[in-house]
């Protein structure tokens, strides 16, 4: 089981994660400024396609800042730590490395 200490440890990096990633959500949504010179159908294209991938990392953002989110509930009622595969707790060693994780070394190598 996480000590009281290490409990705090891995909050702390939770909740500083939370805080990156809605500073970089933030940044992403920012839209793209697509002017308005129609002339250019190159110009056009690298702004269609920037846009694109602005929106492919805004998912990837959300996504992970609900696993964060997830992690952090999980921490205040009581059942972070505990893989959701096999019920093991799972190590300090991994959470460090991963704060969110919701599967053991071992379940996540299966």
């Amino acid at each position: 089981m996480l000590t009281k200490e290490q409990l705090v440890t891995l909050e702390k990096m939770l909740l500083e994660e939370k805080d990156k990633l809605e500073a970089r959500l933030k940044e992403a949504r920012e839209r793209v400024d697509f002017g308005d010179d129609v002339d250019s159908f190159e110009e056009e294209a690298d702004e269609a396609e920037e846009f694109s991938n602005k929106l492919g990392v805004e998912r990837l953002i959300n996504e992970r800042t609900k696993e964060v989110e997830s992690a952090i509930l999980k921490l205040e009622k009581g059942g972070y730590g505990i893989c959701e595969e096999c019920g093991s707790p799972i190590s300090y060693e991994v959470l460090l490395v991963d704060p969110e994780s919701r599967l053991c070394k071992e379940c996540k190598s299966k």
